[in-house]
Order: structure tokens, then sequence, then C-alpha cells
């Protein structure tokens, strides 16, 4: 019986010392940090504008080019997750409003448009192999700012500025979101400040003076899964 005992305790310290062993492995594997390829896909834009106090009408805006990015990231386990990355987006708004002049009335369209480099921190917490939350904050850089003026359904202007003013360049941004196994994932993201500068003047005139423009999208396809 004492044999028997002693067999037994073996074994169980054993199986004990196996477990623990093979969880340190796991951690050890899941703690290191890998790359993989992630970022804003198809988005579709949505924004509140108002001048002055009076607000602006506005269409949502969709776009698939060019939104592109890539995650370092880091398990600390199955269920808890760090990752920082590098995106660049494409996002804008589309404002319509009409203009009553003497005559007649002029619907005016604007779209407007930056490209962003987002260098985005967050965490990741769930079943980190089959469906997890994300959530986290993003320092945005205004590249490139782009505008196209319409007058009652005709193109009237269209130019691009690098690094313009017309924009606030520096665009912080909270955001959140989930990822399933198969790869479909969606996230919502919020930016802090105005899109258009309201300080910025050109010729002596400042075309943005008094508005307020705040812009927020939804995306499919960021992927943290492992190469």
């Amino acid at each position: 019986m004492k044999r028997l005992f002693t067999v037994l305790a073996l074994a169980i310290a054993f199986n004990v010392a196996a477990q623990d062993s093979d969880s340190q492995a796991t951690t050890k594997e899941n703690s290191k940090v890998y790359y993989t390829h992630g970022g804003n896909g198809a988005v579709l834009s949505f924004a509140k504008v108002s001048r002055n106090g009076d607000e602006i009408g506005t269409i949502p805006r969709f776009t698939l080019f060019f939104n592109m990015g890539t995650n370092a990231n880091i398990d600390l386990g199955n269920n808890f997750g760090l990752f920082g990355g590098l995106n660049l987006t494409n996002i804008g708004m589309i404002t319509e409003e009409e203009i009553v002049g003497t005559v007649k009335t002029d619907k005016f369209k604007l779209k407007q448009r930056v490209y962003s480099v987002g260098i985005p921190v967050g965490i990741k917490i769930g079943n980190l192999r089959e469906f997890y939350v994300y959530g986290g904050a993003e320092a945005g850089f205004a590249i490139n700012f782009k505008q196209k003026t319409f007058i009652n359904g005709e193109k009237v202007d269209k130019f691009n500025e690098w690094f313009s003013n017309r924009t606030n360049q520096f665009m912080p941004a909270v955001f959140a979101g989930f990822q399933a196994k198969n790869g479909f994932g969606l996230k919502f993201q919020y930016y802090l400040n105005d899109f258009l500068n309201p300080s910025f003047s050109e010729g002596g005139s400042r075309p943005y003076a008094g508005t307020e423009s705040q812009i927020f999208f939804v995306t499919l396809g960021y992927n943290f899964r492992k190469k």
C-alpha cells in the first residue's frame, strides 16, 4: 500500500511538473513579438459639421484605397495582448449646402480628404485564437490634403497639397473593435479634434473660420493573426 501511494505521489508530482513546464513554454512562446499585416480596410466615414452654430449637411464617404498597415504584437497568455502599429488611412468628409443667390440657388458640394499616417497602440482581450475585442488610441499625422468642389453637380475645382494647413496636421483618435477567428473584424474610430483648421487663412480670408468638423469612421479588416 505504501508503495502504491509512493507511485501515485510520484506520478502526480511528475504530471504537475510537466504541466508547469508546458505552461512556461506556452507563456514564453506567446510573449514573443510577432508582426502581422493589418489596418483599416474598407472605410465608411461620417462627419458632423457646423459653421457658426448652423449645421451643414453631410454625406457618408466610402473608400477602399489606400488603407494599409502593419502591427507588432505581443500576447501575454491566451487572453490578453498588446499591439502597436503603423497605418496609412484615407479619411475625409463630404459636405453639401445650398447658397441662395439673387437669381438662383446653387448647390455646393465639397469632397475633402487627407492621407493620414497613424501610430496606433492598444490592447486585446478575449480568446486570442477565436474571438476578442480590442481598443486603444492613435496618433495620426495628415500628410496630403485633397479637395474637390462641385456646383450643381459639376466639378469646378480640384487641388491637393502636401502637409497642408487646411486641416489639423495632428489628428489624435480613439478606437475599439473586435476580431473573429475567420478574419472578419470591425473597428470604430473617432477623431478628437476638428478635421478642418478654423485658423487657416489664404489671401486674407479664412474659409473655415467658425467651422466645427468632427469625423468618425467604421472599417472592416483589422487582422492580428500570426503569420
